[in-house]
């Protein structure tokens, strides 16, 4: 099995910055493809930003101006660096990790952490 351990979400105030990070354990052939996704209140959960194994990054449209996703391949983590936080930022922020669990297999399985808290005041 794979896990997906969050850290780095918290309250903060508008024009703030926050660093996301997500670390997966397990039983961990490679991962293609790890990002975030958030849940704002009374929304759907949306897709923020992805992360390919070579470093090719992908970004909802609403987010590119000050989030940057990196990631680590060597310590499977992929981090979210947030700057000038605004209100509108507040939500549940959920990673993914696409993983690949077994040599023998091409295709991967999607794995979720358990979702962190980001509150931005004014």
């Amino acid at each position: 099995q794979v896990q997906l351990v969050e850290s780095g979400g918290g309250s903060v105030q508008a024009g703030g910055s926050l660093r996301l990070s997500c670390a997966a354990s397990g039983s961990i052939v490679r991962i293609p493809v790890m990002g975030w996704y958030r849940q704002a209140p009374g929304k759907q959960r949306e897709f923020v930003a992805r992360v390919t194994g070579g470093g090719s990054t992908d970004y909802a449209d609403s987010v590119k101006d000050r989030f940057t996703i990196s990631r680590d391949n060597a310590k499977n983590t992929v981090y979210l660096q947030i700057n000038n936080l605004k209100p509108e930022n507040t939500a549940v922020y959920y990673c993914f990790a696409d993983v690949v669990v077994s040599y023998s297999e091409t295709s991967s399985s999607r794995y979720w952490g358990q979702g962190m808290q980001v509150t931005v005041s004014s």
